[in-house]
C-alpha cells in the first residue's frame, strides 16, 4: 500500500493503537486530524466543548482544510452529535459557519430565542441561502410552470399581448414575401389571456421540527411561483394552529422567519383552512407537505381530504421536500390517501418544477412520480 494511502486511512481510522498504520502525521495533516478528532472522537476526549471561541476556531480550521460540501457535513453532524444548537444563538459562531439549508431549519427553530445582537447576523446568514437558492431554482421553476400553461392556454385569436411571436413566426413562415422581406401572419397563436392568473397554488406546509430542509425549499419556491403572473400562489403553514404567510412571499427570508419549526401537528385544522381560501376548486393544485402523523382529528383529516378531492382540487401530498429522501411517516394515512387517488410521495427539489408543471398541465401524478422513481417503495 503507497504511503498515500496509508495517510488517508490514518485519518479516517483517527490514529488510535490498532490502527495498524504506522503513519505519523504533522504539519497540517496534524491540524486536519485535531479537527476531525474533535467532532467525531468528542465521546472519548473533551472534544469541542461548551466554549464559543474554541467552536469559532474549529469553524474556521474545517473551512481551510476542506471544502464546502464536506464542511456543512461535520456542520451538521457537530449540531446533532455535540449539541451545539445553542451556539448558533453566538454572533461569533454565525460569521464564521458554512452556510447551508440545514443551518437555517436550525436557526428558524432558534428565530423566537435568538438575541437581538446575533439577529441580522443570522438573517445575513438565512438570506445567503436563499439567495444561492433563488440562483438556482428560480429559472428552472419559472420555465417550466410557465411553459406548462403556454401550452394548456394556447388560442388561435390573441390580443397583441398575448400573442406568442417565435411560434406565430414558424407558422407562417410559408406566408413569407420575398419582396417585402417580411412574413404575413395570416394565423396568430397566443397563450391566452395573461391579465388574470390561469391556475391557484396552495402550499400547505408542516412546521414539525422534522420537516426543516421541507420548509425552506418550499418557502423558496412558494416565493419563485408567487412572481409568476399567470399563477396565484398562496402559503399556509401550520402545527397545532394555522398561519398563513401569502402576504410574505415577497421576501422569502421573511417568511422563513415567520415559520417557527417544532410544535405539534394538526393537518385537519391545516385542510380546513385550504378549503376555505378555496375559490376555484378544478383550477387549484394543493401541495401538502407533511410525515401524516396527525396529531389533532384524524377521522376529521381524512374526510377534509376526502372533501377536497371530491370538490376537484387536485391534492399533492409530499412526505418531504428535501436531497434526503422520505423521513418516516404514517403509512396508514399515507395508504388511505393513496385509495382516494391521491399521489404519496417523496420529492427533490430539482424535480419539483417537473413536478408543478405537471400538476398545472393535469398530467397524472402518480404515473409522472413512477416515471421519476419517486414512488414510495412498499
Amino acid at each position: 500500500m503507497s504511503d498515500e494511502l496509508l495517510r488517508r486511512w490514518r485519518l479516517i481510522l483517527g490514529g488510535q493503537a490498532n490502527d495498524g498504520t504506522g503513519i505519523r502525521l504533522e504539519g497540517a495533516d496534524q491540524q486536519m486530524d485535531g479537527a476531525l478528532e474533535a467532532l467525531y472522537d468528542s465521546d472519548r476526549k473533551a472534544g469541542l466543548g461548551p466554549s464559543s471561541p474554541n467552536v469559532a476556531r474549529w469553524l474556521g480550521d474545517i473551512r481551510t482544510f476542506f471544502p464546502s460540501s464536506v464542511v456543512q457535513v461535520m456542520q451538521k453532524d457537530a449540531l446533532q452529535r455535540l449539541d451545539l444548537t445553542r451556539m448558533l444563538l453566538e454572533k461569533e459562531m454565525l460569521e464564521n459557519i458554512e452556510p447551508d439549508v440545514h443551518l437555517v431549519a436550525s436557526l428558524m427553530t432558534l428565530s423566537h430565542v435568538i438575541p437581538e445582537k446575533t439577529r441580522d447576523t443570522a438573517r445575513q446568514v438565512v438570506r445567503k441561502v436563499v439567495d444561492e437558492l433563488m440562483r438556482k431554482l428560480a429559472q428552472p421553476t419559472r420555465q417550466a410552470i410557465t411553459g406548462s400553461l403556454n401550452r394548456s392556454a394556447r388560442n388561435r385569436r390573441p390580443r397583441h399581448n398575448e400573442i406568442n411571436w417565435p411560434a406565430t413566426i414558424k407558422k407562417n413562415l410559408k406566408h413569407y414575401q420575398p419582396d417585402y422581406k417580411t412574413i404575413i401572419p395570416e394565423e396568430k397563436v397566443g397563450y391566452g389571456r395573461k391579465r388574470s392568473s390561469l391556475k391557484d397554488i396552495v402550499l400547505c406546509l408542516d412546521q414539525s421540527g422534522s420537516m426543516g430542509a421541507s420548509v425552506v425549499y418550499s418557502g423558496i419556491f412558494g416565493s419563485v411561483m408567487a412572481s409568476i403572473p399567470a399563477v396565484k400562489t398562496k402559503m399556509v403553514v401550520f402545527d397545532t394552529a394555522v398561519a398563513d404567510l401569502t402576504e410574505e412571499l415577497s421576501d422569502p427570508v421573511e417568511l422563513l422567519f415567520g415559520v417557527q419549526l417544532g410544535g405539534g401537528t394538526d393537518i385537519h385544522a391545516a385542510l380546513t383552512y385550504c378549503r376555505q381560501i378555496i375559490t376555484r376548486p378544478s383550477d387549484t393544485v394543493l401541495v401538502l407537505i407533511t410525515d401524516l402523523y396527525e396529531g389533532g382529528d384524524e377521522a376529521g383529516m381524512r374526510k377534509r381530504a376526502a372533501e377536497l378531492v371530491a370538490s376537484g382540487v387536485q391534492l399533492i401530498v409530499l412526505l418531504a421536500l428535501n436531497d434526503n429522501g422520505a423521513p418516516g411517516y404514517d403509512q396508514r394515512n399515507a395508504q388511505y390517501l393513496s385509495d382516494l387517488g391521491v399521489p404519496v410521495f417523496a420529492c427533490t427539489p430539482d424535480k419539483f418544477p417537473d413536478l408543478m408543471a405537471a400538476a398545472l398541465s393535469k398530467q397524472d401524478i402518480a404515473l409522472w412520480a413512477a416515471k421519476e422513481d419517486l414512488v414510495l417503495k412498499k
